[in-house]
């Protein structure tokens, strides 16, 4: 191939549908989505940035987790927009393994950092006086820059275990350079095999564990107050066991596309794949702008200067 005689190794996204008939349609959907997304995170998060009743733990939280879903949409659509207007979709193997890396590095980052805000919500209801001491400046200095640093440096690994790995085929059945990068590969090492399963431990099943602990003893807790504690664990915790429920969906459907990839029909294929990148990023924004009461306050207050004005 001339490409390898280039010592450059492409690969072909295969999961594409009518793309030389509907590419303008496809552009145009993507590209508004694409923007919706940016401006409706980047709105929340110039919000908590500007109002100070906003500058505390919860809401700086949500703003790096929005934050997160930008970076996450970023990593996949600029690529998704030049393959709509391109005559071939691929991509080089070493700029597969880079979309790779980010992608998953982010997802990780979404667990721990509803795993944050789960734990920001139990030391809140359950120990309020002890609620300044913990969740002080410190404390989140430390959990954010955790929260993307832990899951890039072992993603950086894995990534690196799967660039030695030979490939057998060069045809990418899917869209972006998700886990079905899997499916290029002769062989997966056992090495790479328990690595990848330390990673979904430690960034998936522990975090999800961990948030489902802190809502149960905010749950009991709550019963077992007055009704203002019940309303407000209800006012903070249900938009972030909302997200967590959708998120884990959609983390679901990233592993079932593969599992399921040669036995599902090319366009159902599609729409799963697009599902991962699409719903969460908007539905973020939605919940938290709709249900947390002081961002809600703030939004509605900015859309009605924005129709006074002449």
């Amino acid at each position: 191939m001339d490409d390898e005689l280039m010592n450059v190794t492409y690969l072909t996204f295969w999961g594409h549908v009518d793309v030389a008939k509907y590419r303008y349609v496809y552009f145009v959907v993507i590209f508004a989505v694409y923007i919706l997304i940016i401006c409706s995170n980047s709105t929340i998060v110039c919000l908590i940035w500007i109002h100070k009743n906003l500058h505390e733990p919860m809401y700086i939280f949500i703003a790096a987790l929005l934050i997160n879903s930008v970076l996450l949409s970023t990593t996949v659509y600029p690529k998704l927009l030049v393959d709509f207007l391109s005559e071939k979709q691929i991509i080089s193997y070493s700029a597969c393994l880079f979309q790779f890396d980010i992608f998953y590095s982010l997802l990780s980052s979404e667990f721990l950092l509803l795993a944050a805000m789960a734990y920001d919500r139990y030391v809140s209801i359950c120990k309020p006086l002890q609620y300044p001491v913990i969740m002080r400046k410190t404390t989140l200095c430390i959990l954010l820059p955790l929260a993307w640093l832990m899951p890039a440096c072992q993603m950086a690994v894995a990534t690196g275990l799967t660039a030695k790995e030979k490939l057998c085929s060069h045809t990418l059945q899917g869209i972006f350079c998700n886990n079905v990068i899997y499916k290029l590969q002769c062989v997966i090492s056992t090495t790479r095999t328990i690595h990848d399963m330390i990673m979904l431990v430690n960034f998936a099943i522990l975090p999800v564990l961990f948030i489902l602990f802190t809502y149960i003893r905010i749950l009991i807790i709550s019963y077992r107050s007055s009704r203002e504690v019940r309303k407000k664990a209800a006012q903070t915790c249900l938009p972030h066991l909302i997200v967590l429920i959708n998120f884990s969906c959609l983390c679901t459907y990233d592993v079932i596309i593969v599992r399921l990839e040669s036995h599902i029909p090319k366009i159902v294929s599609l729409i799963m794949s697009l599902q991962v990148i699409l719903y969460h990023p908007l539905f973020n924004p939605i919940i938290y702008g709709l249900k947390m009461k002081e961002i809600f306050k703030h939004l509605k207050k900015l859309f009605s200067q924005a129709k006074t004005k002449p």
